[in-house]
């Protein structure tokens, strides 16, 4: 007999998941061969799973990602790419974990790392629904603080191009969240304001 569709739809309409997800709904693990064989579930990577039918958005390696690290925190181009603050794809998703923390191992799609610890990793977090799943990622001043941190992973140019995009978001008033203060707010929590004070005011002036 072949195992009922009704818990996959549930499970995997909005996105990838997990074999562990079938315990929590009282479905036995067994059924994702069945429903493999039948062409309903494609296998993703190792314990991930996701519905053949739903087509992946362009972030959906970013759902997969946050599904195999939930404790990490999507971070600089990927954030940059979320907040609609650059125009260009980023070939890696970028994940911050803690300092002390073991690198996730994903094989499923390419993935850059980098760490933090304290009011670093911490401040300026928010969460976001994409596909299905909650996203950790760091909010658009965290973002763009991040890009000047960590500017030896992603270049100088690339910081100084996020700065200028997030102020012309300021000037447009695209929401509350971009603000030169709570840009110094995000900067110092990631100690980096002094190193970021004079590109921001010979953008400001």
């Amino acid at each position: 007999m072949s195992p009922p569709t009704s818990p996959l739809l549930n499970l995997g309409k909005s996105g990838p998941f997990r074999a562990s997800d079938l315990d929590a709904v009282g479905v036995p693990r067994t059924y994702l061969s069945r429903w493999e064989k039948r062409g309903l579930i494609e296998r993703v990577s190792r314990g991930l799973y996701r519905l053949v039918e739903v087509e992946p958005t362009e972030l959906g390696s970013v759902a997969e990602v946050a599904r195999r690290a939930p404790k990490g925190v999507i971070c600089l181009l990927t954030a940059l790419q979320i907040h609609d603050l650059t125009s260009e794809l980023p070939h890696a998703v970028w994940l911050m974990i803690p300092t002390k923390g073991h690198r996730p191992k994903i094989d499923f799609v390419q993935t850059e790392v980098v760490y933090a610890s304290g009011r670093a990793l911490t401040f300026g977090v928010e969460e976001r629904t994409i596909e299905g799943v909650q996203v950790k990622l760091t909010n658009p001043p965290k973002t763009v603080a991040d890009c000047f941190r960590y500017r030896n992973h992603i270049g100088m140019e690339t910081a100084y191009t996020a700065l200028r995009d997030y102020l012309r978001a300021v000037q447009s008033r695209r929401s509350r969240v971009y603000t030169i203060p709570n840009l110094v707010e995000a900067a110092k929590a990631d100690r980096i304001y002094n190193l970021m004070r004079p590109s921001l005011e010979a953008l400001v002036v």
